[in-house]
C-alpha cells in the first residue's frame, strides 16, 4: 500500500544518510535494515520485528564523521561495512556490541594508499576491522559480484580494488581531476564504472587493468552509476549494427583478447539533473589494431611506449572519432599480469600520506569538460596538493590516461528529468528508478516499452 509506510521515524540532531536492506536474510518474517547518520552512527532495524533494534557507534568513539555509504557483506547475516568522510571503513557484526571506550588496533597490512587494522580486545567486539583508505572522505564502495572484491572511490579522486579477504589491493585509477563520487561491477565482474567530480564516467577493465573508456554526457558531477543487468551480453541477441562482425557460439573467454561481441549497458544521473545511458560496445572494449605497424606513443610521461594502435575512427561504436594519429590507452597490455603491481607505478608514490586539512579545501568544483582542448592538455587542478597522488605524475600513464588516449563515448540517451540534482539511479526488470535531491522517486518505462 503505497498510501501509507511500513514504518516512519523522525529523527532530531542527525540525519539518515544511506541505508541497505538485507536481501540475503529477507524473508516474510524479516526485514534487516542498516541506516548510516551524518553524525557517525549506524542503526540496525527490522521492519517486521519492531522491538530489535540496535545502534552501532552510538557514542562517536568510533568514528565522529558522516556515513557515506554502508553495505551488508554479500551473502551474510551479521557483516556489514560502513564508509565514513574521514576515509575510514570499518567491518561490523551485527550481534557483537560496541565498546564502552574509543577501540585500540593493530596494523594488519599496508599497501599503496592504504591500512588495515585490526581491534585490539580480549572479547569479541566492533568494529572488527578499520580501513583507512586513501586520502579524503571514502565516497562509495561495491562488492564484485562473486563477492571477492571490493572497489572505493575516495575524495582523492582514486578507485581502489580489493581482494576482500587477503586485504590486498588488485587494481588502481585515478579521476581525470577531482573526487570520485560512485562506482559499480558489470554483471560479469569484468568491468567497474565510476562517475564524480570530473563529470565524466569511466570504464575500467578489472582484469587488464587499465581505463577502457570515458563517458563525456553531464555538466556536473555524477552522483550515481549503475549496469543494467536485464541489457546486453547476456540476456538479448544484439542488434546487427551494434555488433562487431564475427558472431561466434562458444562463450567468451574472461581473458581473451578477441571474444564474441558484447555489449554492456549502464546509466548515469547527475547533478546537472540528467540522466543518461551508455553502450560499451565490443569495438571499444577490444580495439582492432590498424593495418600499418603499430604506432608509438611520444612525447608522453615515459618515453614513447608502444601501445596497441586504436583504428582512427571507431565507426560502429557510439563513441567519437579519435584525433588521427593518436594511440590507445597506454596500459598494461591485455595479455599482461591482471594481479596489480606496486612496482609498476612505483614513481607515483602517494606524496607524504598524512595530509592536511587544507587538501580538502583544494577542491575545485567549476571545471568541465568544455575547458579541455584535445592539443593542450589541462593538468587537472593545476598544483599538486600534498597529501594526494600528483596529478600531473600521474596523467599520461596507466593511472589516469590523457583524454585522447581512450575512446570517448557519447551517451545513447541523455534526458533532464529533475528539477534537483539526481542521487540514486536502480535498474529494475521492468523499469528503471531514480530518485532526486528533492525526495521524489520516479519510475520510468525502459527504451522501446
Amino acid at each position: 500500500d503505497l498510501h501509507k509506510p511500513i514504518d516512519k521515524r523522525i529523527y532530531k540532531g542527525t540525519q539518515p544518510t544511506c541505508h541497505d536492506f538485507n536481501q540475503f536474510t529477507a524473508a516474510a518474517d524479516t526485514i534487516a535494515l542498516l541506516v548510516g547518520f551524518s553524525a557517525g552512527q549506524v542503526q540496525y532495524l527490522d521492519l517486521v520485528k519492531k522491538d530489535t533494534s540496535k545502534l552501532f557507534n552510538e557514542e562517536r568513539l568510533i568514528d565522529k564523521t558522516k556515513v557515506t555509504f554502508v553495505k551488508w557483506l554479500p551473502e551474510t547475516e551479521r557483516l556489514f561495512l560502513a564508509s565514513h568522510a574521514s576515509g575510514h571503513l570499518y567491518l561490523y557484526d551485527a550481534e557483537q556490541p560496541c565498546g564502552a571506550a574509543a577501540p585500540q588496533y593493530n596494523l594488519l597490512t599496508q599497501g599503496e594508499g592504504f591500512s588495515v587494522f585490526a581491534c585490539k580486545s580480549k572479547t569479541p567486539r566492533n568494529p572488527l576491522l578499520k580501513w583507512a583508505v586513501g586520502e579524503g572522505a571514502l565516497n562509495e564502495f561495491a562488492f564484485s559480484p562473486d563477492g571477492r572484491s571490493l572497489a572505493c572511490v575516495s575524495q582523492d579522486g582514486c578507485l581502489r580494488v580489493f581482494h576482500f579477504d587477503s586485504m590486498l589491493l588488485q587494481g588502481m585509477m585515478k579521476s581525470y581531476f577531482g573526487g570520485l563520487l560512485c562506482v559499480c561491477w558489470s554483471p560479469d565482474g569484468r568491468y567497474v564504472v565510476t562517475g564524480g567530480e570530473d563529470d565524466l564516467v569511466t570504464v575500467w577493465s578489472f582484469a587488464e587493468g587499465r581505463v577502457v573508456a570515458r563517458g563525456h554526457g553531464h555538466k556536473s558531477w555524477v552522483n550515481a552509476v549503475a549496469f543494467d543487468p536485464f541489457t546486453g551480453a547476456a540476456q538479448a541477441p544484439r542488434p546487427p549494427e551494434l555488433s562487431g562482425g564475427e558472431e561466434e557460439d562458444e562463450p567468451p573467454d574472461p581473458l581473451a583478447r578477441r571474444s564474441p561481441a558484447v555489449t554492456y549497458r549502464f546509466g548515469s544521473a547527475g547533478q546537472d539533473t540528467q540522466f543518461c545511458l551508455w553502450d560499451l560496445t565490443e569495438d571499444v572494449l577490444y580495439p582492432r589494431p590498424p593495418l600499418s605497424r603499430a604506432r608509438t606513443l611520444t612525447g608522453s610521461g615515459d618515453a614513447g611506449v608502444p601501445g596497441p594502435g586504436l583504428p582512427r575512427s571507431l565507426s560502429r561504436s557510439n563513441s567519437l572519432p579519435q584525433p588521427a594519429g593518436t594511440a590507445s590507452a597506454r596500459g598494461p597490455p591485455p595479455d599482461g599480469p591482471p594481479p596489480f603491481s606496486v612496482g609498476r607505478f612505483a614513481t607515483l608514490t602517494l606524496q607524504e600520506r598524512k595530509g592536511n586539512a587544507g587538501a580538502e579545501k583544494e577542491h575545485k568544483r567549476y571545471h568541465s569538460l568544455g575547458n579541455i582542448s584535445r592539443s593542450g592538455e589541462k593538468i587537472p587542478g593545476g598544483s599538486s596538493s600534498r597529501g594526494r597522488l600528483d596529478t600531473a605524475k600521474v596523467l599520461g600513464t596507466a593511472l589516469c590516461p590523457r583524454i585522447h588516449e581512450v575512446p570517448l563515448l557519447e551517451p545513447l540517451v541523455c534526458k533532464k528529468i529533475a528539477h534537483e540534482r539526481l542521487t540514486v539511479l536502480l535498474f529494475l526488470e521492468d523499469c528503471i528508478v531514480t530518485a532526486c535531491q528533492e525526495g521524489l522517486i520516479c519510475t520510468w518505462a525502459r527504451p522501446g516499452k
